[in-house]
Parts: C-alpha cells; sequence; structure tokens
C-alpha cells in the first residue's frame, strides 16, 4: 500500500525531523525568528516601563535583534532549516537597529 504523505519519524534525530517540518511549513522558521524577537522586545520594554516608568525602545530592539541573530545563527548549524535570505534579513534588521540605537538619545542624555 502506498501513502501519500509520509509522516516524518525520529530515526534520523530531532533536527532531521525539524528540517522536514519546516521544509513543509515554509513559514515556520521567520515565525519562529518574529515570536522571538516580539517577545524579547515587548517583555523588556514592558518589564523597563514598569519598573522606571519609561522604556528605551531602541536598547530594547537592538537587544531582540542581536538574541535573534543568535537563534538564527544556531539554526544555520543543520543544514535547511534556515536560508540565507532569512539570515540576510536578521543581520540586516540587527545591523538597522544598532544604528538607531547610537543615532538616539535616550531621556538622560544632552
Amino acid at each position: 500500500m502506498t501513502y501519500t504523505y509520509t509522516p516524518p519519524t525520529l530515526t534520523g534525530g530531532m533536527d532531521d525531523s525539524l528540517v522536514e517540518v519546516a521544509n513543509a511549513v515554509n513559514i515556520l522558521v521567520p515565525m519562529f525568528l518574529l515570536f522571538v524577537f516580539g517577545v524579547v522586545l515587548l517583555g523588556g520594554t514592558f518589564s523597563q516601563k514598569r519598573r522606571t516608568g519609561t522604556a528605551d525602545l531602541p536598547v530594547w530592539a537592538t537587544l531582540a535583534s542581536i538574541t535573534t541573530l543568535m537563534v538564527s545563527l544556531l539554526m544555520t548549524l543543520k543544514k535547511g532549516l534556515i536560508t540565507i535570505t532569512q539570515l540576510g534579513i536578521v543581520v540586516a534588521l540587527t545591523i538597522l537597529s544598532g544604528v538607531w540605537l547610537f543615532m538616539s538619545r535616550s531621556k538622560g542624555e544632552v
């Protein structure tokens, strides 16, 4: 009996199954990276606003993009998990948020 869908098995390891799922669902990796970015950005911003009364958005955007860059660099260790285009977008976002941080003034600066 031939099947039209072959379910993934874990005989090759968890990373092979993750690559198969990422290839089947193309939006999985970008949405995961967006989730990591959003959690760090929103979590840090709301936490700082609750503590000090104000939030420094360029700092948290830079921290969130660096965190996302580290996660995406870990994803490059397994071939087929992340594309070079996705990695390039993450690197560009990290550079742009760093430029935004260095060009902005915080509340205490003159």
